[in-house]
This record gives C-alpha cells, sequence and structure tokens, in this order.
C-alpha cells in the first residue's frame, strides 16, 4: 500500500479535528477544491490562490481544461493579470478527475442551476456534483454550495446525500451554503472586494466557512442557517427583476406619452434618497435575473403560496422582446413601406450584457429566432462573440457567426436593432451608415448627427 493511499484511508477513518481545520483556513495552508470552473468557480479560484490557498479546480469539461492547460485562457472578462496569477503561482490546477476531492479540506460547488421546460428548478448539476463529493468524504470535510438556489436545497437535497455512507454533518463533516454574487465585466467589484454571506449547518460549519472566506473576500456576513443565506441571493435578484420590470412598463406608458423614461430615470436619480436608478432594455438574460425568481415562485408553491408580484414582474420581463420587435416593425412601414418579412435586420450584440461574451439567457437570442420566425434576414454584430455556441434553448442559432464591422455591411440592411450597448462599438458610425437604429438600451444618447434615424425602443 502507497504511503499516499494509507494517508488517504487514515483521514476517511480518523475522527475530524475541529481546531486543526480551523488552523488551517486561518493560515491558508487548507487545500481547496472548486467543482465548476466557469463564470463563478473561475474567479473565486483566482481570489482564492491570492489569499494563499492551493486550489484544485474539477470540472466535467474536457475542451475547457484542454484550452487552460494549452496556456489558452477561456473567460475573456478575466484579465490576463488575473490569469497570470493561477498560471505563476503554482497552486492551482484543474482536472477532470474527481477522485482527487478526497485530499481537499474544503470543497466549494459553483455549478449552473438552470430551469427544466416547465420552469422547475434543474437541480442535476448539483446533484451530481453532491454525490462525487459523496464518493469521496472523508472525516473532518467542509463541503459549501454556492449555485444559487431555493431555500432548504442545502438541508434537503445536499445533506442527505452526503450523509448516505453514514457520516453525518457536523459530527464527521461540515455543511454549508455562501451564495455566489458575481457580475462578471464589472471593473468595480471582483470576488475579493465583495462582501461573503455565509450559513452553515451548525456553529462549527459557519465557523470553517467564515476562516476560510475569511482569507478570500473582504468581508463576510454570518447569517442564522443555509435557508437564511439561500434567500439571500434569491431576494437579491428579485429585487432586481422586480424594479426592472417597473421600468419597462414605465417605458412601455411614457412612450406613449411622448415622455423619454431615459430622461426621466437620469432626472429622478438627483434625489439623493428614496430612488434607486434602474434602467429598461429589452429582455433580462444572464444566469441570475431571468432564473431565480421562478425558483423562489416553485420553491412558494409547496407551501401553498402564490407570488403574484414576483410573477408579474417575469411577465413583463418576458414580454420585452416582443415589444421591441413590434417597434421594429411599425417603424420599417411607417418610414419605408418595408414589411418586417421582407427586411434585413442586424442585431448589435448577443452577450446578455455590455462587454462580457455571455450570452446565457441573452434577450438577443430570443430576438433573433423570433425574427426569424416572421420572416426577416437576420445577422448579428459583436465583437466579443464571433460566434453562437451550443445552447440548450437556442440550437437552431449555434454556428451563426458575426458579420464583420465596414460601412458597406453595415449599409446593406434595412435596420440595426441594437439589443446590447457594448462600450467598444463605434456608435456614430451605426447611425450615419444605417437606414433606420432600433436602440432599446440608448447606447446612442450622445450621438448628434443622424438622430432622425434613431428610434427608442
Amino acid at each position: 500500500m502507497s504511503d499516499s493511499h494509507r494517508d488517504d484511508i487514515a483521514r476517511r477513518n480518523n475522527p475530524p479535528d475541529f481546531a486543526a481545520l480551523l488552523g488551517r483556513f486561518e493560515q491558508a495552508t487548507a487545500r481547496v477544491g472548486i467543482i465548476g470552473m466557469g463564470y463563478v468557480g473561475m474567479p473565486l479560484a483566482i481570489a482564492a490562490v491570492k489569499g494563499g490557498f492551493q486550489i484544485t479546480g474539477f470540472d466535467v469539461d474536457h475542451a475547457k481544461i484542454e484550452t487552460w492547460n494549452a496556456g489558452r485562457a477561456y473567460l475573456s472578462h478575466i484579465s490576463p493579470a488575473d490569469n497570470a496569477v493561477l498560471r505563476t503561482a503554482d497552486r492551482f490546477s484543474i482536472t477532470a478527475d474527481f477522485s482527487g476531492l478526497a485530499a481537499m479540506d474544503a470543497i466549494i460547488i459553483c455549478v449552473p442551476t438552470p430551469l427544466a421546460e416547465d420552469r422547475s428548478p434543474d437541480l442535476s448539476y448539483v446533484i451530481s456534483s453532491t454525490e462525487a463529493i459523496a464518493e469521496q468524504l472523508r472525516r473532518g470535510q467542509l463541503v459549501i454550495l454556492e449555485s444559487t438556489t431555493y431555500p432548504g436545497t442545502t438541508a434537503e437535497i445536499m445533506r442527505p446525500i452526503l450523509e448516505h455512507g453514514g457520516l453525518k454533518s457536523g459530527r464527521d463533516f461540515y455543511l454549508a451554503y455562501s451564495p455566489e454574487r458575481e457580475d462578471p465585466g464589472n471593473k468595480s467589484y471582483q470576488t475579493k472586494t465583495i462582501p461573503k454571506v455565509v450559513g452553515g449547518d451548525g456553529p462549527e460549519a459557519l465557523t470553517l466557512a467564515l476562516a476560510l472566506y475569511g482569507k478570500i473576500v473582504v468581508e463576510t456576513v454570518p447569517v442564522s442557517s443555509l435557508d437564511t443565506a439561500e434567500a439571500v441571493k434569491l431576494t437579491e435578484n428579485i429585487f432586481r427583476s422586480v424594479n426592472i420590470a417597473l421600468v419597462n412598463e414605465l417605458k412601455l406608458v411614457y412612450g406613449k406619452m411622448g415622455v423619454d423614461v431615459w430622461e426621466v430615470i437620469e432626472a429622478a436619480k438627483s434625489k439623493p434618497f428614496g430612488f434607486m436608478a434602474f434602467y429598461p432594455g429589452p429582455g433580462l438574460g444572464g444566469h441570475c435575473i431571468p432564473i431565480d425568481p421562478f425558483y423562489l415562485t416553485w420553491r412558494a408553491r409547496q407551501f401553498g403560496l402564490d407570488t403574484r408580484f414576483i410573477e408579474l414582474a417575469g411577465e413583463i420581463n418576458t414580454a420585452m422582446p416582443a415589444h421591441v420587435i413590434d417597434v421594429l416593425a411599425q417603424e420599417l412601414d411607417r418610414r419605408s413601406g418595408t414589411a418586417l418579412a421582407a427586411a434585413k435586420i442586424l442585431i448589435l450584440g448577443i452577450a446578455y450584457k455590455k462587454n462580457i461574451d455571455d450570452i446565457r439567457e441573452s434577450p438577443a437570442l430570443t430576438i433573433l429566432e423570433l425574427l426569424d420566425g416572421r420572416g426577416a434576414v437576420t445577422a448579428y454584430y459583436d465583437p466579443h462573440v464571433a460566434e453562437i455556441p451550443q445552447t440548450r434553448d437556442h440550437m437552431a442559432l449555434a454556428g451563426r457567426r458575426s458579420i464583420a464591422w465596414t460601412p458597406e455591411t453595415l449599409d446593406g440592411y434595412d435596420a440595426a436593432l441594437i439589443v446590447t450597448d457594448h462600450d467598444d462599438v463605434d456608435y456614430p458610425t451605426l447611425v450615419r451608415e444605417s437606414r433606420l437604429v432600433v436602440d432599446s438600451r440608448n447606447a446612442t444618447r450622445h450621438v448628434v448627427e443622424g438622430r432622425e434615424k434613431i428610434v427608442m425602443a
């Protein structure tokens, strides 16, 4: 028997030494595994390596691992300097071999939590990750879920899987929940500078998780339970969803009155109290805001409750892509007598938010499919998304590529529809070379020449 194998057996069978594990977290000498090396896991790995920890990333995507091992980054919004931190610190690696989980002192799950076709929570990634941990689970490990989910997931779904082999949470291993708060492309706040909410399955788990994150982020915020921590993330994103729905509805109302909603918001936010600015758009995108409210509505039904306010906000936001297309169709007909079915339309921006390459739940994908369905000839330009990858809900769009940005190309379309307001787009040229510009993001607000071509949607 090898020494390493003997050590693994010893770690599995010996009672956990709480004080020793706490000391390893406080001194940043612990080994930390992160399952899911995507938009949440990779920034967390960078912050943890900077905090001094030895990090192993685990992922089932072999292409992602091969890309990294070949010396290339696969997330464009992460700076070259941060990527260099991982490559030069000699404390980071990525693997698809989940047997290495047994050697970790802490294991953090950062996997997607999408919606099923019936808009119920899809916890398949969380469950499969937890099952992988359970196969390697030993005494004295800390397991943390960061994936967004409904209150009860960590205690009712994860804990029974982990305890199935006989080990018990709070006695043999420790279980915690700390919601991710990533905002890809945000230059003001990164993982290290965003406070971390932490809930534990018992005081020991909470203490360990706080010690671990205390070496990684600027501030930790302990809460009383796993369920409370899970509810915090849903509350944050439902707050945003409801307020975005409000300004989207105001956009429709004020538009009929000839009032510019963006000007209204800019003036309203001059009030130093009692108002927080949110902005309308063509629909919600990203992995959080379009999805998280449905996690709570599904869970609320299990308690016999309806979340009418939240669901109404979802209906308003979901209807925005169709509204934008209606404005486009009306303006084409009014200005040139061109029917949408006979028009060539250029979509500006495929990413769900500006200055990143993330297309998850992007309203641009829905808009493209709706336009295709109405007979329009469509193309897109996005400086950050050269090709649309395969997605579960928009398979027909996979493989479509961004057009080249030239005045001649822009002139070949009946209208340009701005869906994502990337900063590195030449909007004056777009307006000058286009016959009609429908702007759903107020991206052309500083364009002076050719404003008669611009319609806000």
